[in-house]
């Protein structure tokens, strides 16, 4: 009865690599596959520091992907603007941030789940790093870090929940 139970273990063992290796890559990853994880970041968000009010809003998970927007203004002018796609990005979560004008640059995901997403792309000038933090409900901390000149900087924007601007009528 030992060397019964013994082989079923053993058989059960060498099976494991082979169902492993059955699952693709975005399936292996997890929840890194698909940006509906992140849904706790749809909507509307606003950062006021004096002067200068800073929004970001969010679409709501739909194939997979988000589709998100942001911008700075101080006293009424435009100061920085940015485009953002959430989604796959060869067959894996990203965040392609498309800034002010600038050409856009991809951050693969390193964490994604329902209360932190980090993208991370090394190579990048700076941010190297974006990270998103849900603070329950109706709070949210994101910040941007990287090396500059080799020394690290970061910048936080801790945003509250507001509501999505209404459409012109």
């Amino acid at each position: 009865m030992m060397r019964a139970a013994a082989g079923i273990a053993l058989a059960f063992l060498l099976a494991l690599p082979s169902a492993a290796a059955a699952q693709s890559p975005a399936t292996a990853a997890g929840a890194l596959g698909d940006a509906r994880t992140l849904a706790w970041f749809s909507g509307c968000w606003e950062l006021r520091r004096g002067a200068m009010v800073t929004q970001e809003q969010w679409m709501a998970p739909s194939g997979g992907a988000m589709l998100g927007m942001s911008r700075s203004v101080r006293n009424d002018s435009l100061r920085e603007w940015e485009y953002v796609f959430v989604g796959p990005v060869d067959g894996r979560l990203a965040y392609v941030a498309k800034p002010s004008g600038q050409s856009g640059a991809t951050f693969p995901a390193l964490i994604a789940n329902d209360t932190l997403a980090v993208f991370e792309q090394a190579a990048h000038d700076f941010p190297q790093r974006i990270v998103y933090q849900r603070r329950g409900g109706d709070s949210l901390h994101a910040y941007i870090e990287g090396a500059i000149d080799g020394r690290t900087r970061r910048v936080d924007f801790r945003y509250a929940r507001v509501p999505c601007p209404g459409a012109a009528r």
